[in-house]
């Protein structure tokens, strides 16, 4: 018996859909790496495709479909990295969805990284938040995609202005005990004065054409060297003493580190053609606040380049 095609027959109410699709759906992927062991991610696809006006609804089963078909390939080392798992979808999708023109792949990841402390070399682990989506569009050839890869990083952040007046505070001091100017200026360059830390949450995503390729690795990299310090969930005293005087020793705002980021993402991905485009965020969590301090910034390459050649 041939069963009814529901989906196919024409809507009560005839208009277009933009997004039709699937959210939250939780798989395991795994990404293979040459000379090392495989990646594992914990994720959260939602999968969208436009509708038109002609049919009631789209033939959800094919959204799993092709998750399934394209985290087999991954496994088998035709994927090589997390943002292509979502290309690799988006353009499925336009294979199983034939009267669809767009098609879009959202995934949310976590997944764990292995890491020494500074001092002990005592081994931890590292919970890393992953986003990547991609977006195809079909045309007369072959579709057009863009795509994006990010990372969300903690670390620790110390703030300059309260470390100056502490600063401040130390130097009249070491007067009144009678130190000479010389060695006081001498221990304040090599001691940094007490401040107030924040733990800092940084984000960074770079969306670009699907033939160009953005290190993930790297991409956590610049988050965790924008900050004050790297933390660690495992320290011993030598490693805690490290982090601290580490943390004082290069205080930054939030402004800061919004501004290092960029800065390093140009250094870094300076391959990247012009429309390539960044999106930079900074919160940190204030200790002698009740609010977080928050900046950030969403520029392509190409403006972030001039600007930083007409303000150099």
């Amino acid at each position: 018996m041939e069963l009814p095609d529901t989906q196919s027959t024409l809507p009560d109410v005839r208009i277009n859909l933009t997004r039709v699709g699937v959210k939250n759906v939780k798989k395991l992927v795994e990404v293979t790496r040459a000379g090392k062991r495989p990646v594992i991610f914990i994720s959260n696809f939602d999968v969208f495709v436009d509708l038109p006006s002609s049919l009631k609804g789209a033939n959800m089963s094919r959204n799993f479909e092709v998750i399934d078909e394209v985290l087999q390939q991954t496994v088998q080392g035709k994927v090589e990295g997390i943002e292509d798992v979502c290309n690799s979808v988006a353009r499925k999708l336009l294979d199983h969805h034939e009267y669809a023109d767009r098609t879009e792949v959202r995934m949310k990841s976590t997944f764990m990284v292995r890491r020494q402390t500074p001092v002990s070399k005592t081994e931890c682990d590292e919970v890393v938040k992953v986003v990547a989506s991609a977006i195809a569009q079909r045309n007369e050839k072959n579709p057009i995609v863009r795509k994006s890869i990010g990372a969300e990083v903690t670390g620790i952040t110390a703030c300059p202005c309260a470390q100056n007046i502490m600063k401040e505070i130390a130097s009249n001091k070491l007067r009144e005990l009678g130190i000479e100017e010389e060695k006081i200026d001498a221990f304040l360059s090599e001691v940094p004065m007490a401040t107030h830390n924040q733990r800092g949450k940084g984000f960074l995503c770079i969306e670009t054409d699907d033939d160009q390729r953005v290190n993930l690795e790297r991409i956590i990299s610049i988050l965790k060297e924008s900050m004050s310090a790297n933390i660690y969930e495992l320290l011993k005293r030598g490693d805690e003493s490290h982090v601290v005087f580490q943390a004082h020793k290069n205080a930054r705002f939030v402004e800061d580190c919004v501004r290092e980021m960029a800065k390093m993402v140009l250094t870094e991905f300076s391959f990247l053609p012009g429309d390539s485009l960044i999106k930079i965020r900074q919160t940190n969590e204030e200790s002698i606040h009740q609010h977080d301090a928050y900046a950030e910034r969403k520029a392509t390459i190409a403006e972030l380049r001039a600007e930083l050649k007409e303000n150099a």
